[in-house]
């Protein structure tokens, strides 16, 4: 029997349509105020999914048990019609239910990181900025990020991610000052990458060792929630400079495919930019060189 990767399992669709159907109310998806009434447990019941998507309750039932493959796109439509899902939580479904068409999923090999990208990310002076990959792995830091983040800059090339040190580094608590967002915003994001990459050992393997050694991850990938933000803001305390206020921007390589640059940047003449003024200048001083240079290697 092959072993199943703990935390990628086979009923992934199911789970995520029992989760979703769990969280909405009659009121919510414009049923009649009637069908709120007498319920013993919070959510839609799945013959209410059913009518809503145009299929048979046993239909439906069979699809949450895993007893039902690879829907056709005219009933996932549906289902995203019925439960209200938005444009990431569609391409999410759309994603599960294609997870067994047999392709491979090129995540597996590692990135480079091109040296024309190494030059956009140092050209950077103020805004610490790295690069990730489809394995969500770190695969490249300019000298401000390597500041920023020094413990994420000095892990081994292979354990190099954002969202493996925000959940398992103690350290990671202290520096993103609302922590809990920020780690269940990588536990989201997370989701999407494992739907969208079936077959990718890394980050299945990832997924596990959050399983065994983060004490909140199991609770928060049980929800099947998935986000993915391309813009937003993020709260940090450093240690030399103190609390910080960032914008970040993630943009996608066209060139390399499955790499994302991330940027984070403040405001101009606020105090976030002079703290970061700071740090750079600290980061110069020939004490940090020799850390410097390696944790921003690619």
């Amino acid at each position: 029997m092959k072993k199943q990767t703990q935390g990628m399992g086979n009923n992934d669709l199911g789970d995520f349509l029992r989760a979703h159907r769990a969280g909405l109310t009659p009121d919510e998806i414009g049923l009649p105020v009637e069908f709120g009434v007498g319920r013993r447990v919070a959510g839609l019941r799945r013959g209410e999914v059913a009518q809503l998507a145009g299929v048979s309750t046993e239909y439906y039932t069979r699809l949450e048990q895993g007893r039902a493959r690879q829907p056709s796109e005219q009933v996932l439509h549906a289902l995203c019609e019925a439960l209200r899902f938005d444009d990431i939580e569609r391409r999410h479904l759309f994603a599960l239910a294609g997870a067994t068409a047999g392709h491979k999923d090129r995540a597996e090999h590692s990135s480079q990181l091109r040296p024309a990208l190494r030059q956009v990310l140092e050209s950077t002076d103020l805004a610490p900025a790295f690069v990730s990959d489809r394995n969500l792995t770190v695969v490249g830091g300019n000298t401000m990020w390597a500041l920023l983040f020094p413990d994420v800059a000095a892990m081994p090339r292979g354990e190099r991610s954002m969202a493996r040190w925000t959940l398992l580094d103690p350290r990671a608590r202290l520096v993103w000052r609302d922590w809990e967002r920020v780690a269940r915003d990588y536990v989201h994001g997370l989701r999407l990458a494992a739907a969208a990459q079936p077959r990718n050992q890394r980050i299945a393997t990832l997924i596990g060792e959050l399983m065994m050694r983060s004490p909140e991850f199991p609770a928060w990938w049980s929800e099947h929630r998935v986000q993915e933000r391309s813009t937003g803001l993020k709260r940090l305390h450093h240690p030399v400079v103190g609390d910080l206020e960032l914008q970040y921007e993630i943009f996608t390589s066209v060139a390399d495919p499955g790499q994302s640059l991330v940027v984070y940047c403040a405001p101009s003449g606020s105090p976030s930019q002079e703290r970061l003024r700071l740090l750079a200048s600290w980061g110069s001083e020939p004490a940090t060189a020799t850390t410097r240079d390696t944790a921003a290697e690619s």
